[in-house]
C-alpha cells in the first residue's frame, strides 16, 4: 500500500485532486478534517461517487450527504462541552486557566446504500459497532 497526499489550496483544485487520484489508480481516500474540505462536502462526496471511490470522512454530515462512512469525535458532544466553557468563563473563571480539552466521544457512521452502489459489503462486525447505519 502507498500513501499519497493530495493537498487543496482552494475549490477548484478538487476536481483535479479526485481526476490525479483515478489516474493514479487509488483504492481509497481519506478526508482530513478542515474547513475547507467540510464546505465542498457535497461536491466531494458526489466525485468520489462518480470515480467509485471509497471515502472515509471526518464527521458524519458527509455520510448525510451520500459519502461511504465517518469516523471521528461527535460535533454534538464538543459543542456542548464547549457551552459548559462558556458557562465557566461566564461566572468568572480566567480561560487560561481553564484545561485544554480532547474529545471524549467520537462516533461511526455508515452509508449502506452507498456501499451497496461502490459494490462493498461491510462486515456485520463493523455494522454492529457502528452508531448509526443509514439505509
Amino acid at each position: 500500500m502507498q500513501l499519497q497526499a493530495l493537498t487543496l489550496q482552494s475549490p477548484e483544485e478538487i476536481e483535479g485532486a479526485f481526476q490525479l487520484a483515478t489516474r493514479e489508480r487509488a483504492g481509497g481516500l481519506i478526508v482530513l478534517p478542515s474547513p475547507r474540505t467540510n464546505n465542498y462536502r457535497e461536491k466531494i462526496v458526489a466525485l468520489a461517487a462518480r470515480t467509485r471511490l471509497p471515502a472515509v470522512y471526518p464527521i458524519r454530515e458527509y455520510v448525510e450527504v451520500g459519502g461511504l462512512m465517518a469516523y471521528g469525535p461527535s460535533l454534538p458532544d464538543m459543542y456542548r462541552r464547549a457551552a459548559g466553557y462558556v458557562d465557566k468563563i461566564l461566572k468568572g473563571a480566567k480561560p487560561g486557566d481553564l484545561p485544554v480539552e480532547q474529545p471524549t466521544k467520537f462516533e461511526l457512521v455508515i452509508n449502506v446504500k452507498t456501499a451497496k452502489a461502490l459494490g462493498l459489503t461491510i462486515p456485520q462486525s463493523l455494522l454492529l459497532r457502528a452508531d448509526e447505519v443509514i439505509q
